[in-house]
């Protein structure tokens, strides 16, 4: 069984994965605002320009789950917005895989996962800015996967369309706007935090060693279908 650090296993999708991994006899690391009383915990704040916290030993992966929804019609985008999404979704992930990489390569190898989103391959109103930082995390998927691939360290992202999180909570905040964002999508629902973990899992786990530099959606079909 290997040690994982997620940085955001408060809330979410990363709460979701923290207790996936745990249900299978992992030992998760959570790095957040908040703790999660399930994990071992150490508090940082993505927003900030505090070093994250040391964590001794080898680890078998790390997942970067903070995210941001910023949507805004691209004229009142600031560029304090634009800066605050990339700060969060960008700055945040390479400072942990910075810090914690090797640690990973003391485990002489591993994998790590970043999230996308479905909105940056397909083009949508208002997400200007979360779409443009998440667009890097694809490039930095990438670069990162082409890297570290001769050290056995593997890079993937998952790119989710709407999810049930309390991040969407005010996308999300009635039976009614569930079911109308649930029409949207060719499987006809939102998605749930465990949707996304499970897929967070099978990337980390290291039977699965033969899939980097993937962006991989998880998305109800949003991003490639079109329903009948």
């Amino acid at each position: 069984m290997g040690t994982f650090i997620i940085v955001g296993a408060s809330h979410g999708i990363g709460r979701a994965t923290a207790a996936k991994l745990m249900s299978e006899g992992h030992q998760v690391v959570n790095i957040a605002r908040t703790a999660n009383p399930s994990c071992e915990n150490h508090t940082w704040d993505a927003n900030s320009d505090e070093a994250l916290p040391t964590v001794e030993g080898p680890i078998a992966g790390i997942v970067y789950s903070p995210g941001s929804i910023v949507l805004k019609p691209f004229h009142r985008l600031t560029q304090e917005d634009f800066k605050a999404d990339f700060q969060l979704n960008v700055l945040g992930a390479i400072k942990a895989i910075q810090t914690y990489l090797p640690n990973l390569k003391q485990n002489g190898g591993g994998s790590i996962v970043m999230y996308s989103t479905v909105a940056v391959q397909t083009g949508m109103g208002f997400h200007a800015s979360i779409a443009s930082s998440k667009g890097a995390i694809e490039g930095l998927t990438r670069s990162l996967a082409a890297e570290l691939a001769s050290q056995q360290i593997r890079v993937n992202a998952i790119a989710p369309s709407l999810t049930n999180t309390p991040l969407a909570s005010g996308l999300l905040n009635s039976p009614e706007k569930i079911e109308a964002g649930g029409k949207r999508h060719p499987l006809g629902r939102v998605g749930e935090s465990s949707d996304v973990a499970n897929l967070t899992a099978f990337l980390l786990d290291p039977e699965n060693t033969w899939i980097t530099g993937q962006i991989i959606g998880v998305d109800g079909g949003m991003g490639s279908l079109k329903p009948a």
